[in-house]
């Protein structure tokens, strides 16, 4: 064949293609071809941590997040809060792996609950949450899996740190002897304050006139008269235009004359007139806090608890309660269809017993229902979160829980500053000890 510029050749349709022209269509091809296989970066690996990599895509993804958490203040450069974001990517990852390890895991149910109280502490349902991160730009998927690893790192850091931090009694009592423990475990009292002024000058019968006046006030507060209305109309006090509010006082921050008389009084209670150089003083413990005295309100409570399931939908669910609550009313014990029924292995097993429950104790709508449902009673059924309910209330009283109450409040911060020390320790120790290769931009 000649090859020349002016040789020819036959295509398909029978038209006649120059040597040139096809030398310039094959060229064309050619760097079709070759520009179509040329490599496009789509992702990099930016770091190799242990067993595991991170990739850039996902170092941008929470970039974007912090951006998006920290809009309107001042970020650091972005070198800077690049850096800072990989090695809490890296310090992350190195704890995931201990939690696969140590076979920690988080259920769907558990990942719900979570993601549900955040909810409610912004004071939004679960679906208003997921609409504003997805306003905000936030995928909603990639902050349950972050959460998800948050919660089960948070179990390797209490197996790890916590399980280490033990708080004795005699740490508690330390506390409690050492200056800063007196001062933040010491009673706030909130008082109300009459003063019937006696002029230095005053005669015996003016003085006697005062005295005879502060009890008869005495008398008609006790009788239920408004101490706040009083106050304004009868008292010479500096706070008799607030109805004699004096707000709240720590016992050191009362003033002498009322130093003694206070931590003697019930909450509700007005004392007998104590006299002065200035008059005669009336005061009434309105409200009492912190100390070794917190009298709450307890009931002793037994519940069934219906559930879903795979083969019980919430309308079947609903249906039984329904079943065992007419039984109920038709005079059959409480334990015995708890026993057979209850969905609830705490419970279920002693009859439905939970004991004595103090306010807060359970989620909401159970409180509201306990709350509500007089003592020997049986409530009708009700929804929570956990299912389908039904109370029996067996007795009610008042008990002090203070002492307890305080000293585990000591516990826990104490532990809380424990842990806040020896956590950063571990975390660098953990670092310093794992296999990291980060790698330089391309």
């Amino acid at each position: 064949m000649n090859l020349s510029a002016t040789a020819s050749m036959d295509t398909q349709d029978g038209n006649i293609m120059t040597f040139k022209q096809f030398i310039a269509c094959a060229t064309f091809a050619l760097s079709a071809i070759t520009a179509q296989a040329a490599p496009v970066l789509i992702d990099r690996v930016i770091a190799i941590v242990d067993d595991d990599v991170l990739m850039e895509s996902e170092l941008q993804k929470r970039l974007n997040t912090v951006r998006v958490q920290n809009r309107g203040s001042e970020l650091p450069s972005e070198d800077v809060l690049r850096e800072q974001v990989l090695e809490r990517m890296i310090s992350e990852s190195i704890q995931v792996q201990m939690a696969d390890r140590s076979g920690i895991r988080v259920t769907d149910s558990q990942l719900n609950d979570a993601m549900l109280r955040i909810a409610e502490q912004n004071n939004m349902s679960l679906q208003q949450f997921e609409q504003a991160m997805k306003d905000e730009g936030v995928s909603f998927v990639d902050a349950r899996e972050q959460i998800r690893n948050e919660m089960r790192i948070s179990r390797v850091q209490q197996f790890q740190v916590g399980e280490r931090i033990q708080i004795t009694d005699q740490d508690i009592d330390y506390f409690l002897a050492s200056d800063i423990g007196r001062m933040a475990s010491a009673e706030e009292y909130h008082l109300r304050h009459i003063l019937i002024e006696v002029p230095s000058s005053a005669s015996p019968e003016a003085y006697k006139a005062a005295n005879d006046k502060a009890d008869d006030i005495v008398k008609r507060l006790r009788a239920g008269a408004n101490f706040a209305s009083t106050a304004m109309a009868e008292s010479s006090g500096r706070t008799a235009l607030n109805g004699g509010d004096m707000g709240w006082r720590k016992e050191a921050q009362l003033p002498s004359l009322f130093a003694e008389v206070a931590p003697k009084l019930a909450v509700g209670e007005v004392s007998d007139p104590i006299s002065s150089a200035s008059g005669f003083h009336i005061i009434k413990l309105e409200e009492k806090r912190g100390g070794s005295t917190k009298m709450i309100d307890q009931t002793k409570v037994r519940h069934i608890l219906i559930q879903t399931n795979e083969v019980r939908d919430d309308a079947q669910a609903e249906e039984l309660i329904q079943q065992l609550y007419e039984r109920l009313q038709a005079g059959e014990d409480f334990a015995a269809l708890a026993r057979e029924f209850s969905d609830d292995p705490g419970s279920g097993a002693s009859g439905g017993d939970l004991g004595w429950v103090n306010p807060g104790d359970m989620v909401p709508a159970f409180d509201a229902t306990m709350e509500n449902t007089a003592t020997n009673e049986i409530s009708a059924p009700f929804k929570s979160r956990f299912g389908w309910h039904i109370l029996e209330i067996q007795g009610r009283k008042k008990t002090d829980v203070g002492e307890e109450l305080q000293r585990n409040q000591i516990r826990q911060m104490l532990y809380a500053r424990r842990f806040d020390e020896e956590l950063p320790i571990w975390l660098r120790k953990v670092r310093s000890e794992a296999y990291v290769d980060i790698k330089e931009a391309q």
